[in-house]
């Protein structure tokens, strides 16, 4: 069974399985988090969603360019949550389901190119409290209690 976070099923509301792939990428005692602003301001993971046909791996690495600019070694798998959620860019309900790794950021290629995005670092201690999801947190939390990285 997959661990959900955050708010509850609305009775009656029909969602759409949304797979999507995330990194908590770590650099020292340093995550790289990305800055959404809209539709509204929020620290995230930086990752998404996984287009059809497109290879899981090489979605992480889409997703993490796209949103902080940064080309990243892949760790290990470190856990799925998923989460209920209307995704007003999309204008649906869904039911993201979210594969999490741990990653290494290894070279800054430049700015973001995912609009309204930035690439933001912070302080582990700082990150797990900004991230703006109860699952990112978890799954800050459970990377950081795995001692050493990749």
């Amino acid at each position: 069974m997959i661990r959900r976070y955050g708010e509850a099923l609305k009775a009656g509301q029909t969602y759409r399985r949304r797979a999507g792939v995330y990194a908590v990428c770590l650099s020292g005692d340093d995550v790289l988090t990305t800055l959404q602003e809209v539709p509204q301001p929020e620290i995230q993971l930086p990752g998404g969603g996984i287009d059809a046909g497109e290879h899981p791996v090489a979605a992480l690495h889409r997703e993490v360019m796209e949103e902080t600019g940064w080309r990243i070694a892949l760790g290990r798998r470190l856990g799925t949550y998923r989460r209920f959620t209307y995704m007003p860019e999309y204008d649906r309900w869904a039911e993201k389901v979210c594969h999490v790794h741990i990653a290494r950021p290894v070279l800054r290629i430049g700015a973001p190119t995912e609009p309204r995005h930035h690439a933001l670092w912070l302080p582990a201690a700082d990150a797990l409290e900004a991230l703006g999801t109860e699952g990112d947190r978890a799954m800050l939390a459970r990377a950081l209690a795995l001692g050493p990285r990749i």
